[in-house]
């Protein structure tokens, strides 16, 4: 741990990009003045390794205009894959906790904004960085603070030592319409604090790329006509990577050429390997790890499925629907807005080992099934699912909160309270 917060050490420029470059954004998004200084942002967050909410993050920062948000980052923890690779481009911060007990982290936070001169915080999920992140922003005098949530239930299950903080925070970011509902009806926080800013993805990016498929593909020994079954995840408890073995056992009895390719790393990494390696289906399962090529995983992919147990907005389907595959998912959280069962790809109970097994041996056996309901995702995205639109989101309320905060009428200033 640093004591004095230095930036964590810059990625070798030899690791490829596994996000967007960074890019300008037109103009004519913000039709408001720009502020007469960009706001200075930090983003909290547990550590950047490769995972949803986290490569959302690293993406938005990289799309933010420079002229009106400059984007930094702290992990109470290791930076991670992703904090490494950002480092050379924005001021960032890791391993500001020693333990889940170590109060001075509160100390140390709020030294931290204070000498970077932070406007806004924004903690990303909840625990640890949501309690210690906005308190020590309150402490700092920071003008803004701002709490981001990206599922409902665990793990970003709201605390009561959390919830005692509301008080302190003036926005909730929820990432689609019902989970903003779950946000206000139960974790109880007060309507008019809760904004919805959906996910979003570049679009551009995420397409099917018939060559990256055959590499992919070569790479994995997977031959060109094995229909393969797909995840993008974390391997973490929540995502339940053990129902999508389960299920693949089942399938391959009757679809004995499929493969299946699991892209993350996590925690539960070697127990799954050690299930796997039980499966009759072993050798046609396949452990990617971390991966900076998510577009050529997902084009190598015939069916995309996530099996969680919870999830809000999950962006890895975005990211498959983009490219084209059909999606087969659970039941949870908002999925069901991106996921329209019938349209847009197949909906099942969370947990059904049969009901998903059945799915996925459907749209394997069904091509042209496939191929409607990949154009009708890609569709879907295209309409609702852009990262420049959630950017603008993040921008707008951030903005709008800190000329709130900041009106001679408020009564706000950095110091010492």
């Amino acid at each position: 741990m640093s004591s004095q917060f230095a930036p964590s050490n810059p990625v070798s420029p030899n690791i490829a990009p596994s996000v967007l470059p960074l890019v300008d954004i037109d103009d004519r998004a913000f039709p408001d003045e720009a502020p007469a200084k960009p706001l200075r942002v930090m983003f909290l967050i547990t550590s950047l390794y490769v995972g949803g909410a986290e490569t959302l993050l690293v993406n938005m920062m990289r799309q933010f205009d420079r002229r009106r948000i400059v984007p930094l980052v702290g992990c109470l923890k290791e930076p991670g894959p992703l904090g490494m690779e950002i480092a050379a481009d924005f001021r960032s911060f890791s391993n500001l906790i020693g333990h889940k007990f170590d109060v001075a982290v509160l100390g140390r936070l709020k030294r931290l904004m204070q000498q970077e001169q932070i406007d806004a915080v924004v903690t990303v999920g909840a625990g640890d960085k949501m309690f210690w992140g906005r308190l020590a922003a309150r402490r700092a005098r920071v003008p803004v603070i701002v709490s981001a949530l990206h599922s409902t239930g665990w793990p970003d299950g709201i605390s009561r030592l959390n919830r005692l903080l509301t008080p302190i925070t003036d926005a909730f970011i929820a990432v689609a319409a019902p989970h903003r509902d779950h946000l206000i009806h139960v974790e109880r926080f007060p309507e008019s604090k809760v904004h919805m800013i959906p996910n979003g993805i570049d679009c551009r990016r995420f397409v099917f790329d018939p060559g990256r498929r055959a590499a992919w593909r070569q790479q994995w020994d997977i031959p060109a006509d094995s229909p393969v079954v797909g995840i993008v995840a974390a391997l973490r408890p929540e995502k339940n990577h053990e129902l999508f073995l389960r299920v693949a056992e089942r399938v391959s009895g009757s679809i004995a050429r499929t493969h299946f390719l699991i892209v993350g790393d996590g925690p539960r990494r070697q127990a799954l390997e050690q299930m796997a390696a039980g499966l009759n289906c072993r050798q046609h399962i396949h452990f990617v790890g971390n991966s900076t090529d998510i577009p050529g995983a997902l084009s190598a992919m015939d069916v995309f499925s996530l099996t969680s147990h919870n999830e809000a907005n999950p962006v890895s389907i975005l990211e498959a629907m983009s490219a084209s595959r059909a999606v087969v998912a659970p039941q949870v959280g908002s999925i069901d807005e991106s996921v329209v069962h019938g349209k847009t790809g197949l909906l099942a109970r969370a947990g059904d080992e049969r009901q998903f097994a059945a799915q996925w041996a459907q749209l394997l056996e069904d091509v042209d099934l496939r191929a409607d309901f990949g154009s009708a995702g890609r569709r879907h995205v295209l309409q609702h699912g852009s990262l420049a639109a959630m950017t603008r989101g993040y921008t707008s309320l951030i903005e709008q909160l800190f000329r709130e905060k900041t009106s001679p009428r408020a009564g706000v200033s950095r110091g010492t309270p």
